[in-house]
């Protein structure tokens, strides 16, 4: 606002000494050009001011600046990793989620965040944060969130197939919330049966950028009826689709690719807890 007003300010002395001297001294047939004369200390009047001007704003904004792009060193440090088409979430302790943020309230987050594939970018749109994630660097990003709750963050750069898919949960914890579910993963999934837990899982995971429940191909296997069934790997042989293998695909993706597809999924290990395997394996058994 202080920008706005001097701005104001300066148009306003600007303008109105314009119009009048152009109506003032307009052009009128026998009027005589005064003499022109030089004023040096009016032109160093008009240019030292607008030059104070100019180095104290800069000095202001650069302060401004440093506060917005180096968070306090107090702040929650969590490394953000962007992949087509997953958000990949690692806490200071070692604890990983996949397209699931928890954060405590009022607690300053420091996100540092890189790309294992293409351009993405960070957007909470009701935080207003956002910022783009560049492949082979690091960007850094940090905010205070305040209010307690659901937030929905996404991928703002297009970054694929899957882009619009590109979703996360931004949870907002009290303190305690926040330490419970840091201890166990939360208490969420004892309140739904495993299929719909493995449903949820396969919304919130970015599971449905690749794998379809319709019948459908995809860049991966379709789920639908696919359990309890031999199918061809990329080498020649079959396998049965049964616990052990949901289970190794998830883990292990490279170790038995299935014919026709890519070798592009990346690895969930250490990235899915127990109770949210055994949904995914009993949402894929109900797909029949």
């Amino acid at each position: 606002m202080a920008i706005f007003w001097l701005s104001v300010v300066m148009f306003l002395g600007l303008m109105i000494p314009m119009c009048y001297f152009a109506w003032r001294y307009r052009y009128k047939p026998g009027r005589v050009t005064p003499h022109q004369t030089h004023s040096t200390v009016m032109e160093v009047t008009w240019t030292v001011i607008p030059l104070l001007l100019c180095v104290g704003l800069f000095f202001w904004g650069i302060i401004g600046y440093m506060q917005f792009a180096v968070g306090p060193g107090e702040s929650m440090e969590i490394q953000v990793t962007a992949k087509q088409w997953l958000w990949q979430f690692e806490f200071p302790d070692g604890t990983r989620a996949v397209n699931e943020l928890h954060v405590p309230v009022n607690k300053s987050i420091h996100l540092v965040m890189t790309s294992e594939d293409v351009l993405h970018d960070f957007y909470i749109p009701d935080m207003r944060v956002k910022r783009d994630i560049v492949p082979g660097r690091y960007t850094e990003y940090w905010f205070t969130p305040e209010t307690i709750g659901k937030h929905v963050s996404t991928c703002a750069e297009y970054c694929g197939k899957g882009h619009s898919d590109m979703k996360a949960t931004v949870f907002v914890d009290t303190p305690k919330d926040f330490a419970i579910w840091m201890e166990t993963g939360g208490d969420e999934w004892m309140h739904h049966t495993p299929e719909e837990w493995g449903r949820i899982q396969y919304e919130q995971k970015g599971c449905q950028s690749c794998h379809n429940v319709d019948g459908t191909r995809s860049k991966g296997p379709t789920w639908k009826g696919i359990y309890g069934k031999p199918v061809k790997l990329n080498n020649g042989t079959s396998v049965m689709v049964d616990e052990a293998y949901l289970r190794e695909s998830m883990m292990q993706p490279s170790a038995k690719v299935v014919d026709g597809f890519e070798n592009i999924m990346p690895t969930f290990q250490g990235l899915l807890r127990e109770n949210e395997i055994r949904g995914l394996v009993a949402y894929i058994k109900s797909l029949q």
